[in-house]
């Protein structure tokens, strides 16, 4: 076996891809390190090692800051996997691989960690999310793959590293050519072999020369790159969510009205100015970030927006630590969301100091200024949100639209369930479920409640725990690589690390203070 691709490697992948891409090779790089830090914080001393992969300081504070930026990317494609698959960019697989690929290195970081793989595993699940069949294979020869092999990258003599990396690569293999066939981009081509083997004299490989071009080959015409994703397409992604009943009404009505507002446009016809604005009210987990990312490609397939990227931000990325550094940073995240979606969770945060405010009245002026190609959701428990609202004129004007979330259910959370389990490539029979809702039934529910968040949670945990109870097997089979057991559903790691984060390996020159690792992620 061959050492495991590093941190840094991949990171380095990452952004040779995205510029292939046009993307901006910052903003990937970015992408790939918050996303590694998510995955590895459950790993003792993860974030030396990621500090040294990274090459940035070592500090806990930096990597805390980065895992929980990067949380939201577990779930959901990043803004730059949004944007590719919106557009079915030919560039979209290879992206979503080098995201994987950042996973694989990310769980492999720190000391063994179950729960980091189970982290990597339904993150790289995630990220082609948006562009994977509606109907998803549940079986091995759905995939075309060959999941009694080992793993080609595991670290050498790390026998429960290696079977944890075997699986992980099994999700990551599965979901690139889920991709290839939904966006009908055509796998490469493998080159022949540039050196020719060690003669029976055992010489050394010998470089030889690719064949000539056949100078009178006329070139092919390069294939013209997909069309974007249309507004029926998207409606039926929408259509296809678990529960949500009232918000699927709410998003194809709006869709219905600026449609005809467009024609109506197109026409010469006056109408009046629809205020595309939104307010998302619900608890956490709901799946407000899930229908914003689907609001702004409909927005784009009706020709409303640009680009209909998704960029996702709390309070923490848009207020400073002074005052006039606040109006900078917000308009710097606004411009990065302009021809999208900008998607503020917890806005009700922004109220009530001067710091907050700064950066609501930079907002409405960018709003403004760039009223044609903008939309702002803002999201929240609904009680903050109306008080929030109410206390902003310059944000009650411009919002108009309000669509509640519900809780779901817990037959809801157990579809929910078996949905991710099925992305991921597991099986989870009758026995999980029943066991999933006991779960369900024993927990304590409020506005805590983090809904489709804690079934992931528990999914993650769940992955983890089937990784350790394969450690000892040498050659798992096909059934035992995909069977989640109800025992694997511990409520006990459901919601944190199987074990305590060491963040100060060095207690002579870190501070001793162990920061908190319980996910308070956004919705």
């Amino acid at each position: 076996m061959t050492d495991a691709l590093s941190l840094s490697a991949a990171l380095d992948a990452l952004v040779a891809v995205a510029t292939a891409a046009g993307v901006d090779a910052a903003t990937a790089r970015r992408e790939g390190e918050c996303l590694a830090a998510t995955i590895a914080e459950p790993a003792r001393g993860a974030f030396v090692d990621w500090s040294e992969q990274t090459g940035r300081p070592r500090s806990s504070e930096e990597f805390m800051d980065a895992a929980s930026r990067g949380r939201r990317y577990r779930s959901a494609p990043t803004p730059a996997m949004n944007g590719l698959a919106l557009a079915r960019s030919p560039q979209a697989p290879s992206y979503a691989k080098a995201l994987a690929d950042v996973a694989l290195a990310a769980a492999s970081l720190g000391e063994e960690s179950p729960r980091a793989v189970g982290n990597a595993a339904t993150a790289a699940a995630a990220q082609l999310g948006e562009a994977a069949p509606t109907a998803v294979p549940t079986t091995a020869e759905g995939t075309g793959l060959d999941l009694t092999q080992p793993h080609e990258q595991a670290r050498t003599g790390d026998h429960f590293l290696a079977q944890m990396m075997d699986q992980l690569t099994q999700v990551q293999r599965k979901i690139a050519n889920l991709d290839l066939q939904q966006s009908d981009v055509r796998p490469p081509v493998e080159l022949p072999p540039t050196t020719q083997g060690p003669g029976v004299d055992g010489a050394a490989p010998v470089a030889t020369q690719p064949p000539p071009a056949e100078p009178d080959k006329p070139e092919e015409p390069a294939e013209p790159e997909p069309e974007p994703k249309s507004v029926e397409e998207l409606l039926a992604e929408l259509d296809v969510l678990v529960g949500l009943t009232d918000v699927k009404g709410e998003i194809h009505r709006q869709a219905a009205i600026l449609r005809v507002e467009g024609l109506r446009k197109d026409a010469g016809l006056t109408s009046p100015t629809i205020t595309r604005h939104m307010i998302f009210n619900g608890n956490p987990g709901t799946g407000k970030t899930t229908v914003a990312r689907l609001v702004a490609g409909i927005y784009r397939a009706l020709g409303l927006l640009t680009k209909g990227q998704l960029v996702e931000v709390d309070r923490s990325e848009l207020v400073a630590g002074f005052l006039g550094q606040t109006a900078m940073k917000t308009a710097e995240v606004v411009r990065s969301a302009e021809g999208g979606v900008l998607f503020i969770d917890e806005a009700y945060s922004l109220a009530g100091d001067q710091y907050g405010q700064e950066a609501v009245d930079t907002l409405v002026k960018e709003m403004e200024d760039k009223r044609d190609d903008l939309v702002v959701i803002v999201a929240g428990y609904p009680v903050p949100m109306e008080v929030f609202i109410a206390q902003n004129p310059g944000l009650e004007s411009r919002f108009r639209t309000q669509i509640d979330f519900v809780d779901y259910t817990d037959d809801e959370l157990v579809r929910i369930f078996g949905v991710m389990a099925t992305a991921a490539e597991y099986d989870a029979g009758d026995p999980v479920l029943e066991r999933l809702r006991e779960l369900l039934a024993a927990v304590q529910r409020g506005p805590q409640f983090g809904n489709a968040r804690y079934v992931r949670n528990v999914l993650e945990a769940a992955i983890g725990r089937h990784a350790w109870r394969l450690r000892d097997i040498e050659a798992p089979t096909i059934e035992q690589l995909r069977t989640i057991e109800a025992d694997d559903l511990d409520p006990l790691v459901a919601d944190g690390p199987t074990e305590p984060v060491d963040w100060d390996p060095e207690p002579s020159t870190e501070p001793s203070t162990e920061p908190s690792t319980v996910e308070e992620e956004p919705a």
